[in-house]
């Protein structure tokens, strides 16, 4: 077991966590030996938090976290023998009842609101090392709140921005439909990094525009590319049938010079992936199409396995919800809430630094190699590397009772917000000629 590396990883942290990071850290702790709290109040009640209840409300009030040094921490953490594999997506923390909560806006859930699969809350966009081939484990180095006056793909891009300015080669991201389009393709066409996109199956792409015949304007687009009506597809550059020991027999197809019409200028390389047999239901042959936009092209038959990788940060916000407790606290403060979400990395990464502890199952659960502990079974043993290495922060020093609320002092009503419904720019009009 690495005690020296994670050890060191967490006085790198604590050194990072600024106002009340005593108490921050040993929230951290508690929420590590904690594997179910009904309110967040009961993590106060670990024994590893030493302070009174009220400090962890304290604590996330005043504490004012070195971002940038914190980012450094972790991709520090990052082999530099390995080609970096990241993935990107965004979920909703769902406040619906948190009337005094500022700038909630409406997400998507999965709980349905007035027949649609909607809530209210807060959007939070994230970027994770996806550091195995096969696995659930997902290590964030960005985990951001999407403000009212931006998008996720905004929000997306800049965080991908500042990741790539910190790390020593070129990496490999990885981006779920959502991404897939020509205004995510534009806001990052300027950043080193290389994209894997996943396609919606109704869109439509171009090809590259014919020579230019010297009469009149340059074509910008070709013949229509169109997903769902295969009579529009040129014939593939590159063909090829692998066998997966899951999904089966899979056809594979490559196209190149494809674009999408309003980012004309970048060229993308198109990947069919369509599961093939007798047996298979009419859902499990529909097929799968990714853009990739590379420094380098790819083998064809990588493309399918790297992009599994990215199915990794959605085991990591279900990881995050249930085990970590992140949607557990009902703050009224919008800046507790992003202090506390600021932890979740934190707190991920420092199970990771400790996967090779000894599994300490359960007695209806099977033993497993250290090799393939899950970030949950590293979370039942993590208790004996806390005793073993101790922690970095001090004593707390009792300071006697407040005085409390003043008597006859008037209290005000908290102030409702109300929610903020995101409104994109109106399409311009066509002038018309009124002559």
């Amino acid at each position: 077991m690495k005690c020296e590396s994670i050890k060191q990883f967490r006085q790198e942290i604590y050194q990072t966590l600024g106002k009340g990071k005593d108490a921050v850290f040993e929230l951290m702790d508690a929420v590590l030996l904690k594997p179910k709290v009904s309110s967040f109040a009961e993590l106060s009640l670990s024994p590893v938090f030493r302070r009174k209840w009220s400090s962890i409300y304290e604590c996330l009030a005043d504490n004012r976290p070195l971002a940038k040094r914190q980012r450094k921490v972790l991709i520090k953490q990052i082999p530099k023998r390995e080609r970096i594999v990241l993935a990107g997506d965004h979920t909703a923390w769902g406040r619906r009842e948190a009337k005094t909560l500022k700038d909630r806006t409406y997400e998507h859930g999965a709980k349905v609101v007035s027949g649609k699969p909607i809530t209210v809350g807060h959007g939070y966009s994230t970027i994770a090392w996806i550091p195995e081939e096969k696995g659930s484990w997902a290590l964030p180095l960005c985990h951001q709140r999407i403000t009212s006056f931006e998008n996720p793909l905004r929000r997306a891009a800049f965080q991908l921005k500042q990741i790539c300015q910190h790390l020593r080669q070129r990496p490999l991201s990885l981006w779920d439909s959502e991404y897939g389009c020509a205004k995510f393709v534009e806001q990052t066409a300027d950043i080193a990094a290389d994209k894997i996109l996943r396609l919606r199956p109704n869109l439509c792409l171009w090809q590259a525009p014919p020579p230019y015949s010297g009469k009149g304007r340059p074509k910008e687009h070709g013949d229509k590319f169109k997903l769902s009506e295969p009579t529009t597809w040129p014939d593939a550059i590159e063909s090829q049938e692998i066998d997966d020991p899951v999904w089966g027999t899979i056809e594979l197809k490559r196209w190149s010079q494809l674009h999408f019409r309003q980012s004309a200028r970048i060229k993308m390389e198109l990947i069919l992936i369509q599961r093939k047999g007798d047996s298979l239901k009419s859902t499990q042959l529909k097929p799968i199409w990714l853009a990739a936009l590379l420094e380098t092209p790819l083998p064809l038959e990588q493309y399918w396995s790297l992009y599994q990788r990215r199915f990794a940060i959605d085991h990591w916000y279900r990881f995050a919800k249930q085990r970590l407790h992140w949607t557990v606290p009902q703050f009224q403060s919008l800046h507790s809430s992003e202090r506390w979400s600021d932890l979740m990395p934190l707190l991920t990464w420092q199970l990771w630094l400790a996967r090779d502890v000894d599994d300490n199952p359960f007695p209806w659960q099977k033993s497993k190699s250290s090799a393939s502990l899950t970030p949950g079974r590293v979370a039942q043993s993590i208790g004996g590397v806390l005793a073993a290495i101790g922690t970095p922060t001090s004593a707390p020093k009792p300071r006697g009772k407040s005085l409390g609320w003043i008597s006859g002092q008037p209290r005000s009503r908290k102030i409702r917000y109300p929610i903020v419904k995101k409104r994109f720019s109106p399409k311009k009009k066509k002038a018309t000629d009124s002559s």
